[in-house]
């Protein structure tokens, strides 16, 4: 099973609606607070063109936001990405 994490802040709704998604799909996945970590969130728009979070990777690559992984799921394109059988 590929390894994910997710990159969040604390009282952010969109996190926690990722992280709910990725529960109900029973995801295991590593929670790293984004909140007070400058160099971490400059990273991360660096990475991913994004200054918001949550953004979530499978195995070091970038699959976006809460949006972008509701998009995968509705599309049916999530499931294969989390269990390694798709890239992203």
């Amino acid at each position: 099973m590929p390894r994910v994490e997710i990159y969040t802040k604390k009282n952010c709704a969109y996190c926690v609606r990722a992280k709910a998604l990725l529960k109900r799909k029973g995801v295991p996945f590593q929670e790293v607070d984004a909140e007070a970590r400058d160099e971490l969130r400059t990273w991360l728009a660096e990475v991913t063109g994004q200054k918001t979070v949550p953004q979530i990777f499978v195995d070091g690559r970038p699959l976006g936001g809460f949006d972008d992984i509701d998009a995968l799921d509705r599309e049916g394109r999530l499931e294969p990405i989390l269990r390694g059988e798709s890239k992203p």
